[in-house]
């Protein structure tokens, strides 16, 4: 089987430009990515654990991705323990409820470097260190979790609203496409190497 059909998170993320438009400056895509981490970890079933408390709503994932009583950075996904007296949200086709945290347990940012990633990787990287200062800022030592996602294709169009910008490599020279071809070589060691000792 497939990776991609086996793993929620996986297909989720693929989804996100399969034959449709993927838009960059949509913020809820890395929601919609990181919450099927805790959907998957349920379905593997790894620690039985974990999943007892999931079925009887002891741990949700926060609709907010914020602590109740803390002031945080907004990352994508935050697992927890809920907040006592609290009622989760079901929803059909998931397993691990909706609701605010008192913990943070868990915490998933997803970044995707699409195109000028030279220009990116240093902001991402500086994005991704101050999302996981913030989880452990709660207290305890949460699981940090990252997802990033290179753009490795020859043809590509970004979209911002209305606007379309086109890189299908037939204005470029030998020279650019082989800059091209090491910045996204260059980018993945640099985000692996600089994100090893926060995730």
């Amino acid at each position: 089987m497939d990776l991609q059909d086996e793993y929620a998170l996986l297909k989720t993320f693929r989804e996100l430009f399969q034959n449709v438009r993927y838009f960059h400056r949509k913020s809820t895509l890395g929601d919609q990515v990181a919450m099927q981490l805790y959907e998957d970890l349920v379905v593997l079933n790894k620690s039985a654990k974990l999943t007892q408390r999931v079925h009887k709503h002891e741990r949700v994932v926060n609709l907010k991705n914020t602590m109740i009583g803390k002031q945080a950075r907004r990352g994508d996904g935050t697992f927890g323990e809920i907040v006592p007296a609290s009622v989760a949200i079901t929803e059909k086709g998931f397993f691990v409820g909706r609701g605010p945290v008192a913990t943070i347990e868990i915490g998933a940012e997803t970044k995707i470097l699409a195109k000028a990633m030279i220009k990116q990787i240093d902001r991402v990287i500086g994005d991704l260190e101050r999302q996981v200062a913030q989880f452990k800022k709660s207290g305890g030592n949460p699981i940090c979790v990252a997802f990033v996602g290179l753009n490795f294709a020859q043809q590509y169009t970004s979209y911002e609203g209305e606007r379309e910008f086109q890189t299908d490599g037939k204005k470029q020279s030998i020279l650019l496409k082989k800059r091209r071809r090491q910045s996204e070589d260059y980018c993945r060691k640099r985000d692996r190497h600089s994100m090893n000792f926060c995730f």
